[in-house]
């Protein structure tokens, strides 16, 4: 009898958790986000960064890839998020071999977005670590568990939704006025918490309103304003037509919602019946 030939198909190393890997090395991303530009918030950002880039490259058998970030951006929906995107689509790029997250609020508080984003990724042999939850997205139990986990998460979101918008609808019964201080043109915060006018800014204010009760559409406007080098809201010397529109749409300048402090003090305002 002939003798067979026999082919020896070596076995593929598998990726052991924990981080220890045979070859080759396991392609290892991380995803951080606060949800807020608070001060305090962007210091939890910048230490969420180190940390991770820290964790990952201590790891001998870890490649590391990249820390994901998204600054200021809420996790109700993934819509708006282009460092989750990005990196989503590097992972479905085969870029990626195991995403870290400090937890599933981190990720996503949107259920649907959750497992849909989970199931993408597990189609391709892509894992996600939630640490907090120690959480698995490739073991057995680690989609009922995300399931439970982002559901929660995701009704915390609405709840604290629903706290901010009670909180916003008893300023107005109040009487109150929040104010974007930080680009309201003619008004500053004063020290007794009520709205002071700033008497440069506010010659701005109602030269617009001037102008467009003279025939001047926005764009004439934002053209005539950006020509005698009168800065921005923000401070540039560039006028947007939308920046002009804003101003004039304002319920804050128009009086609709006029703080007894600024009441009269635009003469564009009219007492409302």
């Amino acid at each position: 009898m002939a003798a067979r030939n026999v082919e020896i198909i070596p076995a593929k190393p598998k990726f052991i958790r924990q981080g220890l890997t045979e070859q080759p090395k396991l392609k290892v991303a991380a995803y951080c986000r606060v949800s807020t530009s608070e001060d305090e918030q962007l210091s939890s950002f910048e230490a969420q960064v180190d940390y991770y880039t820290r964790y990952i490259q201590e790891k001998e058998n870890w490649e590391f890839v990249e820390v994901y970030c998204d600054e200021g951006i809420s996790a109700t929906s993934t819509k708006k998020r282009d460092g989750f995107k990005r990196m989503i689509a590097d992972a479905l790029d085969g870029k990626i071999d195991l995403i870290i997250t400090k937890s599933v609020s981190r990720f996503a508080r949107n259920t649907v977005d959750t497992l849909t984003t989970v199931r993408q990724l597990k189609e391709k042999g892509v894992e996600v670590y939630f640490e907090k939850e120690n959480i698995y997205t490739l073991d057995s139990k680690g989609e009922l568990l995300i399931t439970i986990m982002s559901s929660l998460a995701q009704e915390e979101s609405r709840s604290i939704s629903e706290n901010v918008t009670w909180g916003q609808r008893k300023r107005f019964a109040d009487g109150k006025v929040s104010l974007p201080y930080g680009q309201f043109l003619g008004c500053m915060k004063g020290e007794d918490g009520l709205p002071k006018i700033v008497e440069s800014e506010a010659k701005t204010v109602r030269l617009i309103y001037r102008l467009f009760l003279e025939g001047k559409t926005p764009s004439g406007i934002a053209k005539h304003l950006t020509q005698r080098g009168i800065p921005t809201p923000a401070g540039k010397s560039k006028w947007q037509v939308s920046t002009v529109e804003s101003i004039l749409i304002n319920e804050k300048y128009k009086g609709d919602a006029a703080a007894k402090d600024l009441h009269g003090r635009f003469p564009h305002q009219k007492e409302k019946g």
